[in-house]
């Protein structure tokens, strides 16, 4: 075999991995992925009526003003750089280098996205309070419920654009790691349903990181009616931490520590789980994740951030504007 067949570029010339059936599969999750930022678009041009025009608007401004931080940019440039070069890296794992590399691809762009949606909470609800500018719209026919539920959707859909990017990258080169490691460990050429199968376990994984940064954008709303961004991010952060540690503070109680077991059970009815979200080394690993399963995250998902909303809205009812 010669040395050409070893190389990483080798695959790239050949491509095995992004053929037509590759091809055909990214644009199907393009298509899927852009069905929320599409909806959330059509609905706000929607000709409601005047009392909730202002509503659309606050939506659509907020979206765009995501779009033009330079963090957007910023954080978009690295979640790329990071996924291009993923499936370049030796990890030493004898064969398991695909699955770490899904591990970590699904992390970075959760991280990212949440991140994104801490900073936009910051700059659109708290630096705008903190300046008086909220004070300026609600003289407007704005109500402060139409003013935060607006911010929220406008986040959402900057958000969502910049998760949509990133994931639809993240694809091919989960198939380019499969052809990758095959050359690396000098094996037979994969055929091109193995590649395929391998962006198929990922969408999951994927649609369960959107879901976490769906919750965690409720819940830095509803902190940065009360908190600057530097409180607000640190808060996040440690709800974040907390939120994946909840299952394990409640199995090391059985048995041994009930003050722990109590704790836990307070913390995880009052924080979101996000444990359950967290499935990257189980999609890496390409487990079957069950659509049962996806449907009660989802619902969940739903539920915790309503409630969320809704407890932001009573924190910014009662807050001094002026």
């Amino acid at each position: 075999m010669s040395d050409i067949s070893l190389s990483p570029l080798f695959a790239v010339n050949h491509w095995i991995w992004f053929n037509f059936e590759t091809l055909k599969f990214v644009l199907l999750y393009l298509a899927g992925a852009l069905v929320l930022p599409l909806g959330i678009w059509v609905v706000l041009k929607l000709p409601f009526p005047r009392a909730m025009q202002g509503l659309s608007a606050i939506a659509g401004n907020t979206a765009q003003s995501v779009m033009k931080q330079p963090i957007f940019a910023i954080l978009l440039i690295f979640g790329l750089m990071a996924i291009l070069l993923f499936p370049w890296i030796p990890y030493n794992t004898l064969g398991e280098d695909a699955k770490i590399m899904k591990s970590q691809g699904l992390t970075v762009i959760k991280v990212l996205g949440i991140l994104l949606a801490v900073w936009s909470a910051g700059t659109a609800i708290s630096e705008e309070i903190e300046e008086k500018t909220a004070l300026t719209l609600l003289s407007k026919p704005i109500s402060r419920r139409q003013l935060l539920i607006g911010k929220f959707l406008g986040i959402i859909l900057g958000v969502s654009i910049f998760f949509t990017v990133l994931s639809t990258v993240f694809m091919p080169t989960c198939s380019m790691k499969v052809v990758h490691d095959a050359r690396e460990n000098c094996l037979v050429d994969p055929e091109t349903s193995a590649c395929v199968e391998s962006m198929v376990t990922t969408v999951p994984g994927l649609a369960l990181s959107f879901m976490e940064i769906v919750m965690m954008t409720a819940v830095t709303v509803a902190l940065a009616t009360r908190l600057p961004m530097v409180p607000n991010l640190t808060l996040c952060t440690t709800i974040y931490a907390l939120g994946h540690l909840i299952p394990l503070m409640v199995k090391s109680s059985i048995g041994q520590f009930q003050i722990v077991g109590f704790v836990g059970n307070l913390l995880s009815a009052i924080l979101p789980v996000l444990s359950y979200f967290s499935l990257e080394t189980t999609v890496g690993g390409g487990a079957t994740v069950s659509m049962q399963y996806l449907l009660g995250a989802a619902a969940y998902c739903f539920l915790y951030s309503l409630v969320a909303l809704f407890f932001a809205l009573i924190l910014f009812e009662d807050r001094d504007l002026a």
